[in-house]
């Protein structure tokens, strides 16, 4: 489901659950400032840049693909942001992913223990501000990618299914520099159900 502008204007997401609810993986102090300050500053810079450019009329996914420098940086941020914050919920036990889903990472992967490891080491490492995925490519195979900065796997032709946010505003005030720790600690918050569905209705980016 493309993001499309709302009378020229991209506007902020709402969440799907209070800001209370992800604790104690994800603070409401970190929710505050990650989705009320820090998102909607990108969605404010892409606003300003909109009128009079080629953009105007673009769907979010549409202008990731093909723009590039201050554009590009606030539209990649604003879809990472959207696709990260709607996969969340509030912790669960034993939260581990089901269906066809879990058949293909079992496949790929061996088991789902190694895919968070790979997953959460491919975090881990990634060198300064950015994100890691998991993705679909055109046959449904997964993949596992590193992006820096505002970095999106849509321009690689890979349709995003699962993201973790590794810039520090992300978990700082929660986990300090600890990566690592934050890392681990998400995959209780990962609404696996809307993983799955983003995986079914996987029409991979041309």
């Amino acid at each position: 489901m493309e993001t499309k502008q709302v009378n020229g204007k991209f506007e902020l997401i709402k969440l799907p659950y209070g800001t209370d609810s992800l604790e104690p993986v994800i603070s409401s102090a970190t929710i505050g400032f990650h989705h009320g300050k820090h998102l909607q500053t990108y969605i404010n810079n892409l606003n300003a840049a909109l009128p009079g450019s080629k953009y105007e009329n673009m769907t979010l996914e549409e202008i990731v693909k093909t723009s590039d420098g201050g554009v590009f940086n606030n539209a990649g941020q604003i879809l990472n942001h959207n696709l990260y914050f709607t996969q969340l919920c509030p912790p669960r036990e034993n939260n581990v992913p089901k269906g066809k889903l879990a058949e293909v990472i079992d496949c790929q992967f061996g088991s789902f223990e190694a895919f968070k490891e790979e997953f959460v080491k491919k975090g881990s490492t990634l060198f300064g501000s950015g994100w890691v995925w998991l993705s679909a490519d055109n046959s449904k195979k997964l993949v596992i990618t590193q992006e820096s900065n505002a970095g999106n796997p849509i321009r690689q032709g890979l349709r995003p299914l699962l993201t973790f946010d590794v810039w520090e505003h992300a978990y700082y005030l929660d986990f300090q520099n600890r990566r690592a720790d934050y890392l681990d600690k998400m995959w209780q918050i990962v609404n696996w159900e809307t993983i799955e569905r983003r995986f079914i209705c996987c029409r991979c980016c041309k």
